[in-house]
Order: C-alpha cells, then structure tokens, then sequence
C-alpha cells in the first residue's frame, strides 16, 4: 500500500479523496493554486504546495508544477480526482516516467476511450450495443450531407475529443446540417485543439444510462448496476439517482454483463463508467469515462462499496475485494448538484459564504468543501456541492431528498437549491417519466409561464 497519495485536484472531490486516504492510513498532498489557499482541501490534507495562480491551466493543468510537488514530497501516487488531468494520457505517461503511479487506468486505456471513434469501435468490437453513426471522422461538409441522408435526420454532429457537451451540433433537418458541422467543428478547436467531428443518428426520446465498472488490471472486472442521468441542461446533469426507474433486474444484469466483460477483456484497471442512450428497451453506446464519475456517491449508497478505496488499493497492486456474486443493489439513491448559480439563467455566482449547514440525519450525505466564510472563487466549475439520500425506494429517497434540502442552508451566493424543490413537485420526476430532453423543455415552459 501507498505511504503517501497527492491528489491533483480541489473541492469537494479533493476532500472526497483526502478521506478516503485517512481511513487507509495513508499521508495525503493537497496542491492547491493561489486562489484556493484558504479551501478545505488544503486544510484537510497532511501537507499542501501551491502550484501556481489561479488559471486552472498555470496550477491544476501544470503537469511540471505537479510532478515537482510528488518530488518535494515523496509523494508515491496521484489520485487526479475527475476533470483536470483526469483523463489525460500524457499526463500518465509522465508520472510513469517519473516512477509515480497514477490510480487510475493505463494511459493506453485513456487514449482509446478518449477518442469518442477509436472508443466507439473498440467497444462494437467488443460486443457492445452503439448509435448508429458514420466509422470514423467527417472531413467534409459533402461526406456529412451523404452518411446523414443514408441514416435520416435528425443527427447529431459530435467533435472526437469532446466532453461536457461541447462540440455537439444537432441538426433536426438537412437544411441545419451545414450549420450544425461547421459549428461543431469550430468549437471543438477552440475547446479542445482538434476540429475532427464524427455524426450520429439522433434519438428522439433516450434515457441517460450510464453502468459503473471496475477493473482490477488483470482480467477480472465487475459492474455495480447503472444510474440513470437523463435530467440534464445543456448536456450537464443535474440529478442522478440509481438505480434507474425503467431498467429492470434482467436488463440490469444483460448490460452489466456485457460492460464488465468488455472492459475484462481489454485488462481495464479501476474504476470507469459506460455510457449509453437508452431508447424502446435498447441500449446504445456513447462514450466511456475512464475516471472517476462524480455522481459515484449513489453507486456506493446502495452497493455499500467505497469505489475510492477500491481505486487506491487495485492500483497499489492488490486484488478487487469483491466479486460480482457479492454485489446487491440495497434501497435507491439519488445526488443532486448544487452550483453556485443565479437563476433562472444559471449564470456562476461566485462570492463569500456567510453561513452554511449541511443537512442531516439517516440516509443523507453531503460532499462539499464550502464552510462560513469561505470564498468560492471564480475561476473553476461552479459546482459547490452534492446532496446525496437514500431510501429503502425510490419514493422513500425522494422524500428524504425533500427533507434535507430543506435542512440545507448555504448563503451568500445564489445556488441552483430552489431548482430541485420546484424539481420534486413535478409528477415526472415523482414517478420517473422523464428523457434526457425533458428537463430543458421545463425550463423554457417556466420562462414563458
């Protein structure tokens, strides 16, 4: 086992991680830029270095500042936490070079899954269902008008280094594709220096269904069920639950299968996430998330696994302490993300706390590293926190949920808190009927009531 992790990230999965460590009996490293001198990652931890200033791309992306920080440190392992570095090959090959290891996937793992066409034929090879779309890019505006007449409108035009919703155009008709290309294409170069674009046939009605996975590097891997993320705003989800009020036990084991197969058969190691549109009983690959998720904390609720333990200890060498026969889905979980976010706009509303009080009680967990007094700065994602309950059901969960968000308190900045209480009144959302388009079709129906 590891003496000694650095974690090279912040908020509240730093925390997260920090934990995890503690009770492993493990010394952690906080990195932390110029601006989140005061967070409580940095508190936590047993020792922290600062990095750089607060451009995530001068301090949380400064691959040199990080590895000097393991060097000062003697820091043995990097847990990258998700976003940043998380997904980025290089970055693995370096703590390799260097003799640190990354808890994590391989770098040969990251960059297969990190090109959305390399993922998407690895993955059909390897028996998983996939969107019908073209084989590989589409260089050219004429090649795009041809694969989409073939397939039919609508489609989606989606850049092969993307992530996070950008760099996808829909184009319901085959007069939006020109415009649905080349805007695709343009703001995948800016966002991640890479204008190649491949298309998909666009689903009308599709759940967001995404299966957990965990490998242990050597053929052995499991899967812990799915969660169901189809309420979403922009391609950013908001509410997570698990498991997911349309799968049934035998799509849940048909799917779950065929993920923990595939990702034994290619040697995967730790934890990643299968993604999938889920449309008439089918499921259809989209993308897989070498990393881990940060709704993982519903997987946990009622699987009882603490997937970062299991990252920390496989990638120490040692054996998964499960196998698929010891996992049971007990109760139903549900996250909601709190942003710090002026509705109904959802503008980023950085600024200082003047009072916060978790909510808690049976069945309730928050992840957040927000504390009275602090001073949520602006230059990171503006998630400030996870609320996360569990019930015997989904209805108990719900109930829970509505209880501990009235428990919750956090002021001094506008939060995205009164977007679930007017979330819960909604029949949809009570009994589970929902797409992944429903949530945004809401909130223009509030704009204009």
């Amino acid at each position: 086992m590891f003496s000694k992790v650095l974690i090279a990230n912040r908020g509240e999965i730093a925390l997260r991680v920090i934990r995890a460590c503690n009770e492993l009996g493990i010394k952690t490293v906080a990195v932390h830029s110029t601006a989140d001198s005061d967070a409580m990652h940095v508190r936590m931890a047993d020792e922290s270095i600062c990095i750089g200033p607060p451009a995530g791309a001068l301090s949380y992306l400064n691959v040199p500042a990080i590895i000097s920080a393991c060097e000062i440190t003697g820091a043995e392992a990097v847990h990258p936490g998700y976003g940043f570095l998380s997904e980025n090959a290089n970055f693995v090959q370096v703590l390799e070079d260097h003799d640190i290891k990354f808890i994590g996937p391989t770098a040969e793992h990251i960059r297969i899954m990190g090109d959305k066409i390399t993922a998407k034929e690895t993955m059909r090879n390897l028996g998983v269902p996939c969107v019908p779309g073209s084989p590989g890019g589409v260089p050219t505006l004429d090649e795009a008008y041809e694969i989409s007449d073939e397939m039919g409108f609508p489609v989606i035009v989606k850049a092969t280094a993307g992530g996070g919703g950008r760099g996808m155009k829909l184009a319901k008709t085959r007069e939006d594709l020109e415009d649905a290309f080349f805007g695709a294409r343009s703001e995948s170069k800016a966002a991640f220096g890479n204008d190649e674009v491949y298309i998909e046939k666009y689903l009308t009605l599709p759940r967001h269904i995404e299966v957990q996975v965990f490998g242990d590097g050597k053929g052995r891997a499991v899967h812990l069920g799915e969660r169901d993320c189809s309420l979403q705003r922009r391609h950013q989800k908001v509410f997570e639950e698990a498991p997911g009020p349309c799968i049934t036990p035998e799509m849940r084991e048909r799917i779950g299968k065929t993920c923990a197969d595939a990702v034994a058969n290619i040697n995967y190691a730790g934890a990643g996430t299968i993604e999938f549109l889920y449309e008439n009983d089918e499921f259809f690959f989209i993308e897989m998330n070498t990393r881990l998720q940060v709704e993982h904390p519903v997987t946990e609720a009622i699987f009882g696994v603490d997937l970062v333990k299991q990252q920390i200890r496989v990638a120490a060498g040692e054996d998964m302490w499960f196998k698929q026969e010891d996992l049971s889905i007990k109760g139903h979980a549900i996250e909601v993300r709190i942003n710090a976010e002026k509705l109904p706009n959802f503008t980023p509303c950085p600024g200082t706390v003047t009072q916060f009080h978790a909510p808690g009680g049976l069945g309730v967990r928050v992840d957040s590293a927000l504390y009275a007094g602090y001073t949520i700065p602006p230059y990171y994602d503006s998630l400030i926190g996870k609320l996360i309950v569990t019930g015997t059901n989904r209805p108990a969960a719900l109930a829970r949920l509505r209880r501990a968000l009235g428990e919750l308190v956090i002021e001094g900045v506008d939060t995205t808190i009164p977007l679930f209480h007017a979330l819960l009144d909604e029949p949809a959302v009570q009994t589970g009927d929902y797409d992944i388009h429903w949530l945004e079709h809401w909130l223009e129906a509030q704009e204009t009531a």
